[in-house]
């Protein structure tokens, strides 16, 4: 008879709503003093990490190689382009491109409670109208060796 799988020791995590948005309150002070975007790891696990992000500017146009993004609104509200075409794309790292903006990409409408999931190598960028702001979890994914 096969023996049972050992069950793996250590904990869960667990953030509920608040905390986090809580935790946001330092990353909206980082923000405001910097570039208007801020962010912070939380936890990284084998294949995946969590962070939050706040960011009160657009973001930059991006593409991850090897990575998806899985985006779960905690509070604001943003729009989210997907697809298209990076224009001004520079690679900033091993599987990392950068740009100004995505061209021709979908337009959706992101408020709290909402998920995305934008998968490895699709451009996607976070665009903010005047004083909007978005808080969010963020889940990236290895989905590419």
């Amino acid at each position: 008879m096969d023996a049972l799988p050992k069950k793996k020791t250590g904990h869960s995590d667990h953030w509920s709503p608040a905390v986090l948005l809580e935790r946001a309150t330092t990353l909206r002070e980082l923000a405001r003093q910097g570039d208007g975007a801020a962010s912070e790891t939380l936890r990284e696990y084998p294949g995946h990490c969590a962070m939050l992000l706040f960011r009160s500017r657009d973001g930059a146009a991006e593409v991850h190689e090897n990575f998806a993004d899985v985006f779960y609104v905690l509070d604001g509200h943003a729009t989210l382009v997907t697809g298209g075409a990076v224009a001004g794309a520079a690679s900033i790292g091993p599987g990392e491109i950068r740009g100004s903006s995505v061209e021709g990409g979908r337009r959706q409408e992101l408020r709290a409670g909402d998920v995305a999931h934008v998968p490895a190598g699709l451009p996607h960028q976070m665009l903010l109208r005047g004083e909007q702001t978005l808080t969010c979890l963020v889940m990236k994914v290895r989905e590419n060796p």
